[in-house]
């Protein structure tokens, strides 16, 4: 009997990138208020926040139900410092202000969970992204189209952010919001679920 899977995120980026691989899937996304641990690096915030989607996604499900649940958190970093979603036009302003001509880190979290074996695996995938210079009326004219308003960083890279991007160190997918390879890799060798042997089915 194949595995039900579960992407624990309401994300349509993620939701694409697994579509575009061939997965079979449903979407079970958490609303719980995020506990954001304090003090903690990119990397543990990812990966802390990406296990506690998966876990709350989990309670809602059969206790030994056939399925794997995938959940994921990111965020953009720039000197250690984490920048969210801009709550205002002035925030949105001020994030690519400070991306402008610098490199700055991707950070994404993926927590998978077999709920029959009760195995799990968490890993953290960093990408990083170069920006150009960017003058004060560029920007002005990218928040005027709406995009930077619900990104991490103030920006899409699958979008009109991807003006913006000289060059990447590492995978594009994970600075869209999930690190395709690296969990394909996972998916397979920890949880028998081979993507490429599921699309020829198809």
């Amino acid at each position: 009997m194949n595995k039900r899977i579960i992407l624990a995120s309401n994300s349509p980026r993620r939701r694409e990138l697994l579509a575009n691989i061939g997965l079979e899937f449903s979407v079970i996304a958490d609303n719980t208020p995020e506990p954001v641990p304090e003090n903690a690096s990119p990397e543990n915030t990812v990966t802390f926040l990406a296990r506690f989607k998966g876990e709350n996604v989990i309670k809602g499900l059969e206790e030994n139900e056939n399925a794997v649940v995938i959940a994921a958190d990111t965020v953009v970093a720039i000197d250690g410092k984490i920048l969210g979603k801009p709550h205002s036009v002035q925030e949105a302003e001020t994030m690519l202000k400070t991306l402008s001509g610098r490199m700055h880190c991707v950070y994404t979290g993926v927590y998978v969970k077999d709920l029959c074996t009760k195995k799990s695996k968490s890993f953290c995938e960093k990408t990083e992204v170069f920006f150009k210079n960017l003058d004060i009326e560029t920007i002005k004219d990218y928040i005027n189209t709406g995009e930077p308003m619900d990104k991490a960083g103030a920006y899409g890279i699958q979008n009109l952010g991807s003006l913006f991007v000289e060059r990447i160190n590492g995978d594009y997918f994970n600075v869209v919001g999930l690190p395709i390879p690296k969990l394909g890799e996972v998916l397979s060798k920890d949880f028998g679920i081979c993507v490429l042997t599921n699309y020829i089915k198809e």
